[in-house]
């Protein structure tokens, strides 16, 4: 018996959480057929011995809307055993969307997700209007992995209410109707779910708040109660919890009247074990029987500091934008005159490390640039200057108050959790998160010496089936007969991430950061190879994946 792929001899991590076992894994026809002791051969025989075999890397937590309109590559995700990406998080988007209003999407999106607006003018093609019509035509470009997307709040709001939409004002009873309607028709037609944000973090590029910031919980509630009636869909809601108990309230009611699941940002959002608040909320509403998960980070969520990304301490120079010899000293001088202390903002010494090649995302406070600068008599401003002339700096801050990991373990180790938050195809000059499945990983199940780890077996399975099922998608995730042929062969033992670097490959010549990974031997999705040791094949399988049909 003949297959289009046969995976010979490695040690499989099947996505069930079970223990790794040898074996070889058939793929045919775009799914799994067999996996154990295989004696017919494949039309592509892959010699996985010595090497780690896992289902591809589902990550439900993206912003590649804009991205996926125009380019082929789902990058940097693809290029980290990422095999499905979910988009639309967070309640920003590009649809629905009334003529004449894209240029609010786009600075709503510009400042949530510091995507720059000139890439997106010049990339976004707006052959849409309604979000089946945005589905139709992510569904026309084949690309490397498959993606998926949800109906956002933002754009959903604005369609609706126009400009009182954008102005925060409270929804009509008929208004509400008719975003649920919208919202329903948008699952009916394949989005996987509705999402919204409810964070003052969110403000669009003028520095406004996101028209969603303030919904009423009958508007939230509403729109949930019309997508329930449709048996299908998830919930996404990130929050501030200003008023923690009205919140949780309304993010019950949101799944007693809707019937469907839901996921929350969780974060460590502040010193302390606020966090665990939620965790409990999680347990609570589990036992219930409703299906609520935190979605968590695998590492920090802090920023990447250099001199051509959006962090960079000496742009107020005049003297920097003037483009001298950055390596002269009299420059240096001249520009660290014109620039504040690191300390008079947000950028704190004892908070900011050095970024590695390779990047080490959990550093001990002795690694800091305020400790280096006090052991090496200088300032920490002279320090940084000459570290960003050759490399990058990293400022870890939420997940990491208490100068380690250990708040992320809690929060990755929970019955009820799951890992999420890398934000793919957002913040493209600030982050490079979207290695965050590689860090869970390396970091979570190999390298770290500074507290827990975990099973290998446990973490593929959390990166893979359980955050397919968080949203709906019950076709992978697992290296069983029948399911969805997205496999990774990947050698772990030098499985590692390079420090990001800064590319021009944006529209508009927009600059991204790219954080490239090594030890990925082989990428497949529907059982065609996309990745070969880190390399593209030109081979495009990837489809839109529709959650309602």
């Amino acid at each position: 018996m003949g297959y289009d792929v046969v995976i010979r001899g490695g040690t499989v991590v099947d996505g069930s959480g079970t223990p790794a076992r040898t074996a070889d894994v058939a793929l045919d026809g775009g799914v799994v057929v067999e996996v154990g002791r295989i004696t017919g051969r494949g039309r592509q025989e892959v010699d996985a011995s010595g090497a780690v075999v896992t289902p591809g890397f589902v990550d439900i937590h993206t912003h590649y809307d804009g991205q996926a309109t125009w380019d082929d590559r789902l990058q940097p995700s693809s290029g980290q055993g990422v095999t499905t990406v979910v988009m639309g998080n967070c309640g920003v988007g590009f649809a629905p969307v009334r003529d004449g209003d894209q240029e609010q999407l786009i600075e709503l999106m510009e400042g949530v997700e510091d995507l720059p607006g000139t890439v997106l003018h010049e990339g976004l093609p707006w052959s849409w209007e309604s979000v089946g019509e945005f589905l139709d035509t992510l569904e026309r470009r084949p690309r490397d992995i498959d993606c998926a997307a949800q109906v956002c709040h933002g754009p959903l709001r604005l369609y609706v209410m126009g400009r009182r939409g954008a102005d925060r004002e409270p929804a009509t009873e008929e208004e509400i109707a008719e975003m649920g309607r919208l919202a329903a028709q948008g699952i009916a037609e394949g989005a996987l779910g509705f999402t919204t944000s409810r964070t003052l973090n969110h403000k669009t590029s003028r520095g406004e708040p996101t028209p969603t910031l303030t919904a009423a919980r009958e508007e939230l509630v509403g729109i949930a109660e019309a997508i329930g009636r449709t048996g299908a869909g998830v919930l996404q809601v990130i929050s501030d919890f200003p008023d923690f108990d009205s919140e949780v309230r309304t993010l019950l009611e949101m799944m007693r009247r809707s019937g469907r699941p839901l996921s929350v940002s969780l974060l460590q959002t502040a010193p302390g074990d606020g966090y665990r608040r939620m965790l409990g909320t999680l347990e609570e509403a589990n036992r219930e029987g409703l299906q609520m998960r935190g979605q968590v980070a695998s590492r920090a969520v802090g920023v990447v500091i250099g001199l051509e990304g959006t962090i960079n301490p000496w742009k107020v120079s005049p003297t920097f934008r003037s483009s001298p010899d950055l390596r002269d000293p009299a420059v240096k001088d001249r520009i660290l005159a014109e620039s504040p202390p690191l300390g008079a903002g947000f950028m704190r010494p004892e908070r900011i490390f050095e970024l590695g090649d390779p990047p080490d995302y959990e550093p001990p406070p002795s690694a800091s640039l305020a400790a280096r600068a006090g052991r090496e008599g200088r300032t920490p401003e002279d320090m940084l200057y000459d570290l960003l002339l050759d490399g990058l700096a990293y400022m870890p801050v939420m997940n990491f108050f208490d100068g380690n990991l250990d708040a992320v373990a809690e929060m990755l180790a929970h019955p009820h959790t799951v890992p999420g938050l890398g934000d793919g195809g957002a913040h493209v000059g600030t982050i490079c998160d979207a290695s965050f499945p590689t860090t869970l990983l390396t970091h979570w199940g190999r390298d770290r010496r500074r507290g827990a780890r975990f099973e290998l077996p446990w973490l593929v399975a959390r990166q893979c089936r359980a955050t397919a099922q968080t949203v709906g998608l019950t076709d992978r995730g697992l290296l069983a007969p029948g399911y969805k042929a997205d496999v990774n062969v990947i050698d772990f033992d030098r499985l590692g991430l390079e420090r990001p670097r800064i590319t021009g490959d944006l529209p508009a010549g927009g600059k991204r950061l790219m954080q490239p990974a090594h030890g990925y031997l082989h990428t497949f999705v529907s059982g065609v190879e996309v990745y070969r040791e880190g390399e593209p094949t030109g081979a495009l399988p990837g489809r839109l994946v529709r959650g309602g049909r």
